[in-house]
C-alpha cells in the first residue's frame, strides 16, 4: 500500500509540473506581444502640437528706494581750561613699565551739594612708594564744584577727599539714605568709602563700613546697585588681577625684544570681585561668595575674572538688576538676579561671553540701553586694539535667560571701531533726536605702540557714532571731524568718561579721563533745534538716588524711549543721576510712565518739552 501510494504522488507532482510551465509560457507570450504593441505604437505616434505663448512686457521688481539721510552736525568745544578744570592724572610711570601705570584715568559729574547742577570729581593715581622722583606734594584726586553754568571751582583742599591714594574708579550713591551723594573710590590696594556730611565735607568710614577690600587688591569699575530691593544701596567692586611689582618684572614683557612692555593680563592670575549687602547701619556685609558671583575657571579652578568694565540692567525684565561685567582676554560675564539675593551666571548662554568666533576679547568699559527704542537692549563693550566694539542685541526680550546677538558688523559699529583701543563707552543722544548714539574715549597703553605696529598711534581720538535708525543699511555712522569739529576729534590716552548737562541747555556735555594727562571737558554746541526732557527722580519707599528706576517716555507719534537711572558705566567712571530724553520735533509728551524699584509706578501726562523735572516717589 505505501508503495502504491508514492507512486500516485509521483505522477500528480509531473502533472503539476506541466500545467506550471504551460502558463509560463502562455505569460511570457503574452508580455512579448505588449512589449511588441508599445514599441510600434512609440514609433508610429505623432509628436505633440508645441503650444507658443506669446510673452508680454518683463516687469522690473521695484527698486528700493533709501530714505534721504542727512548727517547732522554735533559739534562740540573743549572748554577745560575755561572751565577752570586744572586736574592732571598721576599715573607714577617711570620707565618700569608696570601694568597699573597705564591702566588708570577714571572719574564722574554728581550733585555732591544737591544744588541741582553737575558737580566733578576726577579720581587720581600715585607715584610708586620706591619712585626716585616725588613731588613736594602727594597727588590727589580734585573736587570740583559747578556753578550752574558750566564752570567750576576747584574745592579739594578740606574737602576730605584731599587724601593720597592710588585710585582708579569711582561709585557715587546715598548709601546711608541721608539726601548726600556718598563717594567710594577704587584703588589698587585697599578701596576708600567717605561719607558726605554736607558743606563740601567728607568723612571716611571705611574702617566702619567694611568695605575696604585687601591690601593687595586691584579694584577697578565700582557701582552701587539695590541688588535686593530692600531700599538701599549695595556696593559691586570688580577686580582686576592679582598684581604685585616682583611678579610684573620678572616676566619681561617686551614688544620687540628690547623695548619694555606692559604686561598681558593673560600672564597674571583674575581675582573675585566683591558683592557688599547694605545693612541699613553704616556697615556692610561681604556675600560675593554666597551670592553666586565668584567664578572659577573650570579647567584651572583659579579666579576667572579679570574685570575692568561693569554695569547694572534689569536684562529680562523682572525687577531685579542683573550684573554685566566686561572682562579682559577671558570671557565676560552675566549674572541674573535671582529671588532671594543669589546670581546665576549665565553669559555663555545669554551670547555675550565671546565674540562670534567664540573667543574672549579684551574688553574694557561697557554700557547698555534700548538705543531702537523698543524692549531689546543693547550692551555695548568696548574692547582692545584691532578688535571690534561689541554690540549684543537682545534677540527674545522678557525670556528668563535672554538670548543676545553681536550685531556690530551688520549695524556699522564693528568695521570702524576696528582699530582702535576702546576704554570708556557711552551710549547719549547727542543731537535730541530721540536715538541713542555711541561714545568711546579711545588710546593706546604703549607709549612706543607705533614701533611695531604702523597703524596704532599711543594718543588715539574718540569715536561719536550716529544712530541714524534702522531703515538705513548701517544703523550706526562714525561722524568725522567736519562734523563734530576739530576739538572733538584731538588725539588723546584716552581711559573713562562721564556725560552730564553741565550748563543746564539740555544737551549732554563730555568729559574725557586720561591716564598721565590732563582730562578734556567737552562742551555740546549742537544747534539742532530739537526738543527734550530731563528729569531728576527721587526715592521715598527705594533708595533715595533711585538707582534702578526705568522711566518709559511716549511721544504723539506713540515712539516709547526708555531710560534707566544707572550711573555706573563707561571705564572706572560714573555719570550724572538725571535721565536725558532727546525728543527731536516732539513738542509735547504723551505720558511718562516710572516704574521704581521696589515695582510701583506712577504716570505723568501732558508735560511740556525743554525742561528738567524733578520727580518724587509717590508714597
Amino acid at each position: 500500500m505505501a508503495h502504491e501510494s508514492d507512486q500516485n504522488s509521483t505522477e500528480e507532482t509531473q502533472n503539476d509540473d506541466v500545467v506550471g510551465s504551460a502558463i509560463r509560457w502562455s505569460l511570457g507570450i503574452i508580455a512579448a506581444l505588449l512589449s511588441a504593441g508599445a514599441l510600434l505604437w512609440a514609433l508610429t505616434r505623432k509628436p505633440p502640437e508645441p503650444v507658443v505663448v506669446k510673452a508680454g512686457p518683463t516687469t522690473l521688481p521695484t527698486e528700493r528706494v533709501a530714505p534721504a539721510l542727512e548727517i547732522p552736525e554735533v559739534r562740540f568745544t573743549e572748554i577745560t581750561d575755561t572751565a577752570g578744570i586744572d586736574f592732571v592724572h598721576t599715573n607714577g610711570a617711570e620707565g618700569e613699565k608696570l601694568l597699573p601705570e597705564t591702566m588708570g584715568g577714571g572719574g564722574g559729574f554728581f550733585d555732591f551739594d544737591n544744588d541741582g547742577d553737575q558737580d566733578l570729581l576726577c579720581v587720581n593715581g600715585n607715584v610708586w612708594p620706591w619712585a626716585k622722583v616725588k613731588p613736594d606734594k602727594p597727588p590727589t584726586s580734585m573736587l570740583y564744584a559747578n556753578d550752574g553754568t558750566g564752570r567750576f571751582l576747584n574745592i579739594t583742599a578740606g574737602s576730605g577727599l584731599d587724601i593720597p591714594l592710588h585710585g582708579n574708579g569711582v561709585a557715587f550713591g546715598d548709601f546711608d539714605n541721608d539726601g548726600d551723594v556718598d563717594v567710594f573710590i577704587s584703588c589698587l590696594g585697599a578701596n576708600h568709602l567717605f561719607r558726605n556730611d554736607g558743606g563740601g565735607k567728607f568723612a571716611e568710614v571705611t574702617a566702619v563700613a567694611g568695605v575696604a577690600g585687601g591690601e593687595n587688591d586691584w579694584s577697578t569699575s565700582c557701582g552701587w546697585l539695590d541688588f535686593d530691593n530692600d531700599g538701599d544701596l549695595d556696593l559691586f567692586v570688580c577686580n582686576y588681577i592679582q598684581w604685585n611689582r616682583e611678579l610684573d618684572q620678572s616676566m619681561e614683557f617686551t614688544l620687540d625684544g628690547k623695548l619694555r612692555a606692559y604686561g598681558r593680563p593673560t600672564d597674571f592670575t583674575g581675582a573675585f570681585p566683591f558683592l557688599y549687602r547694605n545693612e541699613g547701619n553704616g556697615t556692610f556685609v561681604d556675600v560675593s561668595d554666597a551670592a553666586g558671583v565668584q567664578i572659577r575657571d573650570l579647567n584651572t579652578n583659579v579666579p576667572l575674572s579679570k574685570s575692568l568694565g561693569t554695569t547694572f540692567c534689569d536684562v529680562n525684565a523682572d525687577g531685579l538688576l542683573d550684573i554685566l561685567v566686561a572682562n579682559d582676554t577671558v570671557q565676560n560675564l552675566l549674572f541674573l538676579n535671582q529671588p532671594g539675593g543669589t546670581f546665576i551666571e549665565t553669559a555663555a548662554t545669554a551670547g555675550i561671553a565671546f565674540d562670534n568666533s567664540g573667543g574672549a576679547r579684551g574688553a574694557m568699559g561697557i554700557d547698555t540701553a534700548c538705543f531702537r527704542n523698543s524692549d531689546a537692549v543693547g550692551i555695548a563693550i568696548g574692547n582692545f586694539a584691532t578688535e571690534m566694539t561689541a554690540l549684543y542685541v537682545c534677540q527674545t526680550p522678557g525670556a528668563t535667560i535672554p538670548i543676545f546677538r553681536d550685531e556690530a558688523v551688520s549695524n556699522g559699529i564693528g568695521p570702524v571701531t576696528r582699530t582702535d583701543l576702546k576704554f570708556g563707552v557711552l551710549f547719549l543722544d547727542a543731537d535730541l533726536d530721540g536715538r541713542l548714539d555711541l561714545f568711546e574715549n579711545n588710546g593706546h597703553l604703549e607709549e612706543d605702540i607705533k614701533v611695531v605696529q604702523a597703524s596704532q598711534q599711543y594718543e588715539q581720538p574718540p569715536h561719536l557714532l550716529w544712530n541714524c535708525g534702522t531703515e538705513f543699511d548701517n544703523e550706526f555712522i562714525m561722524l568725522p571731524e567736519a562734523k563734530t569739529g576739530a576739538d572733538f576729534q584731538k588725539r588723546m590716552v584716552g581711559r573713562g568718561a562721564s556725560m552730564a548737562d553741565i550748563d543746564a541747555d539740555g544737551d549732554l556735555d563730555l568729559i574725557l579721563f586720561s591716564s598721565g594727562g590732563k582730562p578734556r571737558l567737552l562742551r555740546n554746541d549742537q544747534k539742532s533745534g530739537h526738543h527734550w526732557l530731563r528729569l531728576r527722580l527721587r526715592g521715598t519707599k527705594c533708595n533715595k538716588d533711585a538707582i534702578g528706576t526705568v522711566v518709559n517716555v511716549t511721544l504723539p507719534n506713540s515712539t516709547v524711549l526708555s531710560r534707566t537711572v544707572m550711573p555706573t558705566r563707561s571705564y572706572q567712571s560714573q555719570t550724572e543721576l538725571p535721565v536725558t530724553f532727546g525728543l527731536g520735533s516732539a513738542e509735547l509728551v504723551k505720558e511718562i510712565a516710572i516704574r521704581w524699584p521696589d515695582g510701583t509706578s506712577q504716570k505723568l501726562s501732558g508735560i511740556s518739552v525743554d525742561q528738567q523735572l524733578e520727580v518724587i516717589q509717590e508714597p
